[in-house]
């Protein structure tokens, strides 16, 4: 393992030192990461993001589209042949369609290539033409992300760190009972092997739909080609006292290390170590609605992804000897649309608070990092209305379930995150002043005019951040 882990350095110093002695006679390309827990947007937000930088009405406050300094955009092959395309014209046919529904989410890594036309500003902007900026964006599941947090943790560590997280966990009951009646130190049995691993892997997608965020081993939610192998064939379990060569713990702990190995090292080589800008996606008012555990829950995620990054400027030196660095990272609070605006700062200062440990482990590293609440497309519109003896702000949407209209008031977030993220550390059951609901809208049917990209919230301030200062 160390000799690999020496090759994989060399061949990424190799790699990067050949990209910086190509950069003066090449296009520039920004890779931007998109990332987040499932149901956070990840699709829609780079759906959104492509059709907006190809017409540029709704970006006023991405620079580059203001003052017209981006001539045109067009989609590219990728570079990657070995990585699927992102399938942006099919999502955006799903969503601007007479009758609007929304894409599949992301099930496995893709890229697309948006390059973009752009007239240098400045004072020397007469004496220079338009140069193409090539925008590399890589989709993959934030499940993944969280399992490079496995690689500094063995079987033992793993196992147990898990069993205590979901002990009282009644999603969690089914596995545990069995897990519990089995002996680790008995010799492997593959129909038991079987058995555990596909409970704890239903375990882990009860876990999803209910907005815990811990779920790991990654692959176990999104299998693919490696759907019933045996890198997938393992649970957590508490050690026992003898472990025997042949036993069933022994066998789960070699095959833990063979998915870090063969499953979670291979993706971290080839795709996630490139990227040069991230945004993470967060589902902040599920995990509201799901209560202050899974708030919790939600923090210690975002603290472990931030841990996989490697935050940093990207200087020359850095870029050689310890591979690429991100330079930004946006977390963004989606679905903003669900609150009326008047709330969009209290919902902006919750996902702050949320983030403070990941954010400022980021910072110290020297990244610049940002959090804001978006909306990658609006599915409602803002209205006010009498109820108990209250005007309300609420939002006007269509819902997914019926197709009819409906006024939403999801309750008032309070201007002090600590009201809950106190309760959330303290591990409380419930919210004890408020409960906060959710609302599943869907897509609005959209008349587009001409220039105009999807209508969104804040869109244009994230695009900003994320590569404004490249264009």
């Amino acid at each position: 393992m160390v000799i690999t882990a020496i090759a994989d350095g060399i061949s990424r110093s190799v790699e990067t030192m050949t990209d910086y002695a190509s950069a003066p006679f090449s296009d520039p390309v920004i890779r931007l990461g998109v990332t987040g827990l499932s149901r956070a947007g990840k699709t829609v937000f780079i759906t959104s993001l492509v059709a907006n930088l190809m017409d540029r009405g709704r970006m006023p406050q991405l620079l580059a589209a203001k003052n017209g300094a981006i001539r045109t955009a067009y989609l590219q092959p990728q570079p990657d042949d070995t990585i699927p395309r992102f399938e942006y014209e099919d999502h955006l046919a799903a969503l601007t369609s007479p009758e609007p529904r929304w894409p599949e989410g992301t099930r496995r890594i893709s890229e697309l290539r948006l390059s973009l036309r752009v007239q240098p500003t400045g004072l020397l902007s007469g004496w220079q033409g338009p140069r193409t900026v090539h925008l590399d964006i890589v989709d993959y599941p934030g499940e993944w992300l969280l399992d490079l947090g496995l690689m500094d943790k063995d079987f033992a560590s793993w196992s147990d760190e898990t069993l205590t997280r979901i002990a009282n966990r009644k999603e969690a009951a089914g596995y545990l009972a069995m897990a519990s009646a089995t002996d680790g130190a008995a010799d492997l049995d593959e129909a038991t092997a079987k058995r555990l691993s596909s409970a704890y892997a239903d375990y882990l997608n009860v876990a999803r739909a209910k907005g815990w965020s811990d779920c790991t081993p990654g692959r176990f939610l999104l299998p693919g080609d490696l759907e019933g192998s045996p890198v997938l064939t393992f649970a957590p379990l508490a050690k026992p006292e003898e472990t025997g060569r042949r036993s069933l713990w022994r066998e789960f702990e070699r095959r833990y290390e063979s998915y870090k190995r063969n499953v979670v090292r291979p993706f971290f080589r080839d795709h996630f170590s490139r990227i040069d800008r991230q945004i993470v996606l967060v589902d902040v008012l599920g995990a509201i609605h799901a209560g202050p555990r899974a708030v919790e829950d939600l923090r210690h995620s975002l603290a472990d992804i931030l841990s996989a990054f490697q935050p940093g400027r990207n200087s020359f030196l850095s870029r050689i000897f310890q591979g690429r660095r991100v330079e930004k990272i946006l977390f963004a609070a989606t679905k903003a649309d669900h609150l009326h605006h008047t709330q969009h700062p209290e919902l902006t200062a919750i996902t702050e608070a949320l983030l403070r440990d990941a954010r400022d482990r980021a910072a110290f590293a020297g990244a610049k990092t940002e959090a804001m609440s978006i909306a990658s497309l609006r599915t409602t519109v803002e209205d006010r209305v009498e109820h108990g003896g209250r005007t309300l702000d609420v939002v006007r949407g269509r819902l997914k379930s019926t197709g009819k209209q409906a006024a939403f008031y999801p309750g008032e977030l309070p201007s002090d995150p600590g009201h809950l993220l106190a309760p959330a550390r303290e591990g409380a059951e419930r919210w004890l002043d408020a409960d906060y609901e959710i609302m599943d809208f869907a897509p609005a049917r959209l008349t587009l005019e001409p220039g105009d990209g999807p209508p969104h919230i804040r869109l244009d301030r994230a695009a900003q951040f994320l590569f404004g200062d490249r264009l």
